[in-house]
């Protein structure tokens, strides 16, 4: 019996192991990132991610760092647009987005263990619930505001009881419109400092895509009440 118990406990220490270097880590890393910000910026960025060959893998790479230790992804949308342009930039950076979202998501539950969730039900329980019962769409509008950052949103849901699929197709939905808004914006941007006359159609799509990441929430607002 005292094998079986010990065996038992083996995975359990372990596990309580792993959390905490996993812990450790993300406190680290969202301090280092922290202490850094001022220094990010997208043209720096894009310089570069840009000079890599697998500049697609290297910029996939650094979004999900990025998401996992609070930092804007906005940030690296417009950098997205400054180094793939349009078309492109919206595919990477609305993958890497759902990629970091994914990755926030599954540490949150491997972290959290059950126990934040338990603490999480006597306060915010109609919430989450909520959250839960809309399925991806209610997820799609909690993306959609835009005073929530996506860090936290991401880190937050994982203690859900939120199936991943819906939860990346969710955050998909959610994320597109800022993504193309701020994506075309750089691409724009690109455009410009070059002289190139092409910048206006960016631009437009880019403020558009902007103002629709604004409505869509208002409304679902008001239908809800």
């Amino acid at each position: 019996m005292s094998k079986r118990r010990r065996s038992r406990s083996l995975p359990t220490e372990a596990h309580r192991v792993a959390r905490n270097v996993v812990l450790i880590l993300l406190t680290a890393g969202i301090i280092t990132a922290w202490h850094w910000r001022s220094a990010l910026d997208p043209v720096a960025i894009s310089t570069a991610v840009g000079k890599y060959p697998a500049a697609p893998l290297v910029f996939l790479g650094l979004h999900i760092a990025a998401s996992l230790l609070f930092l804007p992804r906005t940030i690296l949308a417009v950098a997205a647009g400054l180094i793939f342009g349009m078309g492109w930039g919206v595919i990477w950076a609305a993958t890497g987005s759902v990629l970091g979202a994914v990755a926030g998501f599954c540490i949150a539950r491997y972290v959290a263990s059950g126990f934040v969730v338990r603490g999480w039900r006597s306060s915010a329980g109609p919430i989450l619930d909520g959250i839960e019962r809309g399925g991806w769409r209610s997820i799609a509008v909690l993306r959609l505001v835009p005073v929530i950052p996506h860090s936290l949103a991401n880190y937050a849901l994982g203690l859900t009881r939120a199936r991943l699929g819906p939860y990346a197709f969710g955050s998909l939905v959610g994320q597109l419109p800022i993504t193309i808004a701020c994506v075309d914006l750089g691409a724009a941007g690109e455009r410009l400092a070059f002289g190139d006359p092409g910048w206006v159609a960016p631009s437009l799509i880019g403020a558009a895509a902007l103002a629709l990441s604004l409505l869509i929430p208002a409304g679902a607002r008001r239908r809800i009440e």
